[in-house]
């Protein structure tokens, strides 16, 4: 304890020291005490840069008045309107389109005189219903977020009251910038706040962040260093520091800041003080915080940035069209305004018209306008809002399709951006993460490298075996994950009556149960994360624990690096230990010692301290390996007794006393000897160590230790590694029981508890690769640094002495490494270094310095964690096999044969890399394997150039495409893939190499990027999706993936085990690898086929109708009469014939999805856009324009001659166009059912039904015509039925006809597949016919046998290579 006191009271002076810098100074111009003025602060107020926050209610009040004037209060709101802004600012944001504005044009041109066209309040019909259906949905939309801001904002919390010198009630909204606030156990945040107290004796808190980014994890938060107050009942009235700290930002895992204490004292604020807004306290009866950012200045609302907008590159082609369509429509009324001007001319009095002076050009122009109205409805108006309306339902069906349901995680498919669905059935590259998306992402441990010795771990692979065959099945994994969820410590295990009463209700009402309940740890069970140690390894560890072992046989040094090899993989993480009963496990204080010098020593004092930890009785080597396992994770309590040593003082005479109950194999039993006595010790608050009064109460604990005898810990991890290595380390009795912010408590072999100073923790990071921790080792009381991270920057780190020695250990460990990586393991080193006192020292300073920094913090620590982190001394390296997700090989396998070019980016080894892709078949035992691996950037373009002259070479000789293959000395290569490492990416993504990296990678079928940094795999994705002008799709579910997934046209989340920020940066959100199969192939194709046929149907229906006025106009002079009465002219496009479309772009399937996914070369007809291409436009424009002809000169010829009017004229013009639009609709559609029907049925009953009413109720409605009886009089003729038939037939009949030869002489593969679904549907009711009518055979049906789908693991002892024979097992 004098070290460690010593290292803290040293820690304070370097802090005071360095608090008086500026933090801009670098860090090799450190200026000394005597240069710098304590008091003079006026260097370090750089404005723009920071926030100063004080207690509202302390000492500077006069301060806090002046600074917080521009600070945002709590109250939150996430609406668009209020009730007065409604409708300016909605009409606003919807004339923001140009289609709605065309139409306010158009309705405010009908109101000019001299070119009216229609009743002025008709023509505003159209665009009021429109702007009144988007209207009313947003503000349903807003009314929900208004419901929701008023529940936030009314939510109760404690805040500090001055006045009353107590906590009061505050509603969220009334929270402050510098208010001290309270929060008990199972309350959310409301505000971003410094941690200043908690009811921890340690001053740690957790907070569970499932509402904030889904990691559903515990984490741990801190009291910031060297409060005054800590330690006792916190005083808000006197806490007079002062923050300082970096402005508002939406970094959740970032924050810079200093508290300068009332003496001038610096201490450096991290994320591990903050308190996250939305983030709920776990597992901590009460903490206090002072609010440093409230409202949307939090990090919370700084990321809510709502659902993701996309322009589907559908959309965008439809913009292309729509202005084709302007220029149709000018054409047109250009044609009329000529027409009407030359008409106009060659008239002489004409005694129909009243004289005017209008010159005919002058004329001519004003036709143009008017006719601009007429003619208004060519551009679809309606069509945007009908997009929208059927977006929502495709994304209805897909959130709804149960294939896309995974019932383990109770979880489907998410759609986030609302507009881009018809993207899924038009990708053509898909860039994937490895780790959690391919692979399952839950590690197991697997084997290890220590020292240059290779532990194979037979044993445990075999208890993995058993436990596989046992555990097989969907309802396994169902109760499994139930009994995680249940086991997982939701309530305070020291809290009042009260809070656990609230803990109770909290768990059964909280909203965020779901994230919780749906969110699988890193192990499904105890079973599977149970380690079965290595019989060598064991029997070296025992050889130094056991007192009946003779001297040491074996290598001290080797000793020592198995030591320390299992307390670094103990000690490196952040692994948060709790238990079912007890959330946190605290740390016991040891009793200090001297520390040790050798193994012997230790060896000595592990022989003192306790029975043998691993016995190698016969009786333990005859259980089978599921017995050991189950001891292995049956655990008494540990921390029960604390060895005395002679220096302790006021030692107890107390009786040894004997446990009775029977110890579990992998728990230290202590065993007094003569030579020490142990003393009972009450498991408290850490540090805190209370003396049992009598025997009574040591026989009451013995009572309790075996009713937890079995009780087993939890280990709550960021990460699925951790939880596999400290596993790995507790099976060998390197037990993590506990942790706080300065010290951790783990058990060594036959050793109880051990409390190992923690001095520092340098976090992993994408840049360093690696993660150290900074202890004082609890033997020796040396400062040691444990580093762990990727092999191939470990060992650039590691120091290569002379000695042949290391050199051998550093060559054998990394054959190993290579081994394991052809094995299809996730490989680790681990290293280490002992710092003298004279290197630790300026260490400190420096990185004391840079914690106390705000601006290029991140700079500074990362030059500090370099600076500590080499001339590293290589322990060994660990094997983890992570196994690949189920159907990963048939869904890749499926998206190949679809045309999609599928990369995996990952940061793995290349060797692990190309044994996972010819696991799930991305590399085929056909393909040619092309590798660059580079040191330059001259190499690089080099080895480019070469690959692609192989290519090219072997491209000459036969093979076109990936589907065919040549032969190569007596070998067939069907196929390219590459594979390119991360250095070389990095040279091959320079500018003046991308055009060769691209020619190379376009003649491969696949590429595999391994040792890729996050930044690169954006980088990627842009290249080739800017470059090549293709559709891309990016998935992942890690923070790492983010940035691709943001970049790609299309990004995919996987709710996997590494929470949910991928999830929340997507498009698209899903629960395994396997459903993206279905969702592109089938939902993406049906999408696409959908949308591109409505909105052609959209064009056909609105040419087809305006057309036929446009041949009006050559028998009218030109003058912009209709033949029709306005209300049917503007009701027609907008009821009559709407909701069809709407249906046909829901629910309209082509191809059946059994189909879809049996072919998945469908798929490329959406990839090629053959459903909407500029030619199959214009052909749809030319159609409309024969059916307009066909249905305005049939009527034409029956009723010429006739004397008939203009509007008897105009009924059966548009009673044909009605049935040629809605039997058009009949002949396109592939789905029809008795909703198509009845909607069918419907448009046309209320088209009749509209007229007739208006024909009989109608006199002067449509002034200055009169339309009465019109509608009556034709339609009791047999000459309208007639004309209607014959129309209606010849205006299809082509269409049926060239469709019927196209689809006899050269179909396409959809139209196959169609008639295979007619063929296989027929056979279906066939079959079933046969069935109902041989009932006496029915006893002799019997169901197939599905077969499981074949588990792809890599948990075998030996390397398999990609073959001819389907791939059984992951090597």
């Amino acid at each position: 304890m004098e070290r460690f006191r010593w290292i803290r009271h040293r820690w304070q002076q370097v802090s005071a020291a360095d608090s008086r810098q500026d933090w801009t100074s670098p860090a090799n111009l450190l200026p000394s005490k005597s240069d710098l003025d304590p008091q003079d602060h006026t260097g370090l107020r750089l404005s723009g840069k920071r926030r100063t926050v004080v207690a509202r209610h302390g000492p500077h009040q006069a301060e806090y008045h002046n600074i917080s004037k521009g600070y945002q209060g709590n109250g939150i709101r996430t609406t668009k309107y209020t009730l007065l802004s409604f409708i300016p600012m909605n009409l606003f944001q919807q004339f923001h389109r140009a289609a709605n504005l065309y139409f306010l044009f158009l309705v405010l041109l009908n109101w000019v005189p001299v070119v009216e066209a229609f009743q002025k309040e008709i023509t505003m019909i159209p665009l009021a219903v429109v702007l009144t259906v988007i209207a009313f949905k947003d503000a349903m939309e807003d009314y929900r977020r208004y419901r929701y801001d008023q529940k936030i904002n009314n939510t109760i919390t404690h805040v500090h009251s001055r006045k009353q010198r107590r906590y009061v009630e505050r509603r969220w909204a009334e929270v402050c910038v510098g208010d001290v606030v309270r929060l008990c156990c199972n309350e959310i945040i409301p505000a971003d706040m410094v941690l200043l107290h908690s009811s921890d004796p340690n001053g740690i808190c957790y907070i569970e962040t499932a509402n904030l980014d889904g990691e559903t994890n515990l984490k741990q938060r801190q009291v910031v260093r060297d409060l005054p107050q800590q330690g006792s009942e916190f005083t808000p009235e006197n806490f007079s520091s002062r923050i300082e700290c970096e402005n508002p930002n939406n970094d959740l895992r970032r924050f810079r800041g200093y508290m300068e204490h009332p003496n001038k004292v610096r201490v450096g604020l991290h994320s591990e003080n903050l308190l996250l807004r939305s983030c709920t306290v776990r597992n901590t009866e009460t903490v206090t915080g002072i609010v440093v950012y409230a409202g949307h200045e939090t990090k919370a609302m700084q990321n809510n940035s709502g659902p993701r907008y996309k322009r589907s590159k559908l959309e965008r082609r439809l913009n292309v069209d729509v202005l084709w369509s302007v220029v149709l429509l000018l054409l047109m009324c250009l044609t009329a305004a000529v027409g009407h001007g030359v008409w106009l001319s060659s008239l002489k009095d004409p005694v129909f018209m009243i004289p005017d002076d209008t010159h005919p050009a002058l004329a001519g122009f004003y036709m143009f306008w008017t006719m601009i109205i007429v003619l208004q409805v060519l551009i679809p108006v309606s069509l945007y809002v009908s997009i929208e309306i059927v977006k929502l339902g495709q994304i209805y069906f897909i959130q709804n399709d149960l294939d896309l349901y995974n019932a383990r995680l109770d979880s489907g498919v998410q759609c986030r951006a609302l507009n881009i669905t018809e993207d899924l059935g038009q990708i053509q590259y898909l860039f994937s993460d490895k780790t959690g998306t391919l692979t399952e992402n839950r590690m197991l441990f697997r084997r290890c490298t220590v020292a240059g010795t290779e532990y194979p771990h037979h044993e445990n692979a075999r208890a993995m075996e058993q436990y596989e065959e046992q555990c097989h099945g969907p309802l396994d994994n169902t109760l499994t994950l139930r009994s995680r969820s249940s086991r997982r410590s939701l309530s305070c295990n020291r809290s009042s009556v009260s809070l656990n009463t609230l803990a109770a209700g909290s768990d059964i009402h909280s909203p965020h149960d779901t994230l919780r309940r749906h969110a699988a740890g890193a192990f499904s069970s105890t079973m599977e994360c149970a380690v079965v140690p290595d019989v060598q390894l064991q029997g070296k560890l025992s050889a130094l624990s056991s007192p009946l072992c003779p001297p040491l046989r074996h290598d001290t040094a080797e000793l020592s690096h198995i030591l320390d090899f299992f307390l670094a993989l103990a000690v490196c993480n952040t692994v948060v230990v709790s238990s079912p009963s007890q959330p946190r496990h605290v740390v016991q204080m040891p009793v200090a010692r001297t520390p040790l010098r050798s193994l012997e020593e230790m060896k000595a004092l592990l022989q003192k301290l306790s029975l043998p930890r691993f016995s190698l009785s016969p009786s333990q080597n005859t259980d089978s390996p599921p017995g050991l396992t189950r001891r292995l994770f049956s655990r008494g309590r540990s921390a029960t007794y604390a060895p005395y040593t002679p220096n302790t003082p006021n030692t107890p005479s107390a009786q040894p006393h004997t446990p009775t109950s029977t110890t579990p194999s992998h728990t230290p039993t202590h065993t007094p000897s003569p030579g020490s006595t142990p003393k009972p010790i009450h498991r408290g608050a850490w540090g805190k160590d209370e003396e049992l009064a009598d025997e009574d109460s040591v026989e009451e604990e013995d009572d309790d230790d075996d009713d937890d005898e079995e009780e087993e810990l939890l280990y709550e991890a960021e990460s699925p590694d951790e939880a596999a290595l400290v596993q790995a380390a507790r099976a060998y009795g390197f037990t993590l029981l506990g942790r706080s912010p300065e010290q951790l408590l783990v058990a060594l072999p036959g050793t109880g508890p051990l409390s190992v100073s923690l001095l520092h923790l340098l976090p992993f990071d994408s840049t360093r690769k690696r993660m150290s921790v900074v202890v004082r080792h609890p033997l020796t009381g040396q400062v040691v640094v444990y580093t762990k991270g990727a092999d191939n920057v470990i060992m650039e780190l590691t120091t290569r002495l002379g000695d042949s020695c290391s050199r051998e250990i550093m060559e054998r460990t990394q054959q190993h490494l290579d081994d394991y990586a052809r094995e299809g393991l996730r490989t680790l080193c681990v290293a280490k270094r002992v710092l003298d006192e004279a290197e630790y020292e300026p260490w400190l300073k420096r990185h004391a310095f840079a914690e106390t920094s705000i601006e290029n913090r991140e700079e500074l620590l990362l030059d500090s964690a370099q600076r500590l982190e080499n001339n590293l001394t290589l322990l060994g390296a660990t094997g983890i096999v992570d196994r690949l997700q189920e159907e990963v090989p048939e869904t890749i396998e499926a998206l190949q044969r679809a045309g999609i070019k599928v990369w995996v980016l990952t940061g793995d080894k290349q060797e692990t890399a190309i044994n996972i892709a010819c696991a799930c078949k991305l590399l085929r035992p056909t393909d040619r394997l092309l590798t660059a691996n580079c040191d330059s950037k001259e190499a690089c373009e080099a080895r480019l150039c070469e690959l692609q002259r192989d290519i090219s070479t072997i491209t000459e000789r036969g093979l076109s495409d990936s589907s065919m293959g040549v032969s190569e000395g007596g070998a067939v290569i069907s196929g390219f893939t590459l594979v390119i490492d991360g250095r070389t990416l990095d040279f091959a993504l320079h500018e003046d190499l991308q055009k060769a990296f691209l020619d190379l990678t376009s003649g491969c079928r696949s590429v595999i990027c391994c040792r890729s940094t996050p930044l690169q795999k954006s980088q990627v994705v842009r290249l080739i999706g800017d470059s090549l002008g293709v559709m891309t799709l990016a998935i992942g579910d890690g923070a790492n993936d983010v940035s691709m997934i943001q970049v790609a046209d299309v990004g995919v989340g996987i709710s996997g085990q590494e929470g949910m920020q991928a999830v929340m940066s997507s498009d698209f959100a899903i629960s395994r690898f396997k459903h993206l199969r279905k969702l592109l192939l089938v939902h993406g194709h049906w999408c696409y086929t959908r949308l591109a046929n409505m909105i052609l149907y959209f064009f056909y229906k609105n040419v087809m109708y305006v057309n036929l006025l446009f041949w009006f106009q050559f028998f009218c002079g030109f003058s912009g009469s209709t033949m029709t009465n306005s209300w049917v002219l503007i009701f027609f496009n907008l009821l009559f014939t709407s909701v069809p479309p709407l249906l046909y772009g829901v629910m309209n399937k082509d191809v059946s999805a059994n189909t879809l996914l049996s072919l998945p070369q469908l798929y490329k007809a959406g990839q090629n856009c053959e459903a909407y291409l500029p030619s199959t436009f214009w052909l749809t424009i030319l159609d409309a324009f024969y059916q307009s002809l066909i249905c305005f000169f049939i009527p034409y010829c029956a009723y010429a001659g006739s004397d008939i009017g203009l509007f008897s004229f105009g009924s059966p013009i548009n009673g044909s166009a009605l049935l040629i639009i809605l039997l058009h609709q009949v002949i396109e559609s592939r789905t029809l059912t008795w909703l198509h029907a009845v909607v069918l049925l419907g448009s046309a009953a209320f088209y009749y039904t509209f007229v007739l009413v208006f024909s009989v109720t109608c006199v002067t409605c449509n002034s200055p015509t009169n339309p009465y009886g019109v509608e009556t009089k034709l339609m009791s003729e047999p000459l309208y039925y007639c004309v209607c038939v014959l129309t209606t037939v010849l205006a299809l009949l082509p269409r049926v006809l060239c469709r019927a030869l196209l689809n006899s002489i050269c179909p396409s593969d959809l139209v196959k597949a169609q008639k295979l679904d007619r063929s296989v549907l027929e056979q279906y009711w066939a079959t079933i016919h046969e069935w109902k009518e041989n009932k006496p055979d029915r006893q002799k049906l019997k169901s197939k046998h599905v077969p499981q789908t074949l588990n792809v693991n890599a948990d075998v002892p030996h390397s398999v290579e990609c073959s001819q024979e389907p791939i059984s097992v992951l090597s």
